[in-house]
């Protein structure tokens, strides 16, 4: 599987807009990487308004995806843009951080992957060994886009997996990273009645989809019982996801790259000076 047909397989996998119930679990991932941690909790509004840090991130990855040259272009300037203040050096026990350390990017696409290939499996059965590769090859451009290289990033599952194992039992989950979890898992400011209202599933999903030492340093309470209504919710995912039309399902997908289009088009127009 080569070129474009790799391609075709892993835009198949990322265009399902199921894999979105994966976000939280994928933050909680990449907060509990102290330099994450550190740049979100100090340099950005994540705590009042967390779903404008969804959005980007969900922007910038759909248009590494699935965009042309132009929109992959604009999602990077905008994601570089934000990131030229997140920066600090180390002292009293933590470490230093600056969101254009090539090691924390590398990390972030590989919290996104590790989410959406337990997801996918969870859904849709066990992924084989060639449709596998193919994914972990496709979130490669997540880092590399910006100032990782693919120096470094697994190039089969096998390689992902092995590299993942050992990240994890590295993980710290501190105060900073706990603070902008119960952001993001309680109800922030942001959030309309409707997303309010789908928080308990999302928690629950969330803390199923998180390795189970990270889900307790979180202090998610994860009983046999809890576990078992997780299992009856990705059963009922399951069923449904499939029966609903393509572009119900791709519509996340669609209107992140709208969102794209429309800066791109604003940027094209702003005075020079502006920018």
């Amino acid at each position: 599987m080569q070129g474009e047909d790799e391609r075709a397989v892993f835009r198949r996998h990322g265009a399902e807009g199921v894999l979105l119930i994966g976000g939280g679990a994928a933050v909680l991932l990449q907060l509990a990487d102290p330099r994450v941690a550190l740049g979100v909790a100090r340099h950005s509004g994540f705590r009042d308004r967390p779903l404008d840090r969804l959005r980007g991130t969900l922007d910038y990855v759909y248009a590494v995806g699935f965009g042309d040259d132009e929109l992959v272009a604009e999602a990077v300037r905008t994601v570089n843009a934000r990131h030229v203040p997140v920066r600090g050096t180390a002292g009293d026990g933590r470490p230093a951080y600056s969101a254009f350390d090539a090691d924390a990017q590398r990390w972030v696409a590989s919290t996104l992957l590790a989410v959406a290939m337990d997801l996918h499996e969870r859904l849709w059965g066990p992924l084989d060994a060639e449709t596998g590769d193919a994914i972990v090859r496709g979130y490669a451009p997540v880092g590399f886009r910006l100032q990782a290289t693919r120096e470094g990033w697994p190039d089969t599952r096998a390689e992902f997996d092995a590299w993942w194992t050992d990240r994890l039992d590295r993980l710290v989950v501190g105060d900073e990273a706990r603070t902008v979890a119960r952001a993001l898992l309680s109800g922030a400011s942001d959030l309309h009645l409707g997303a309010a209202a789908l928080l308990p599933p999302i928690r629950l999903l969330t803390a199923a989809l998180l390795p189970a030492a990270v889900r307790d340093a979180y202090g998610f309470r994860w009983t046999p019982r809890v576990e078992r209504v997780a299992d009856g919710w990705f059963q009922g995912i399951a069923l449904v996801w499939p029966r609903l039309p393509r572009v119900v399902r791709h519509a996340p997908m669609h209107a992140s790259l709208r969102r794209v289009r429309r800066r791109s088009r604003y940027a094209e127009h702003e005075p020079r000076g502006r920018r």
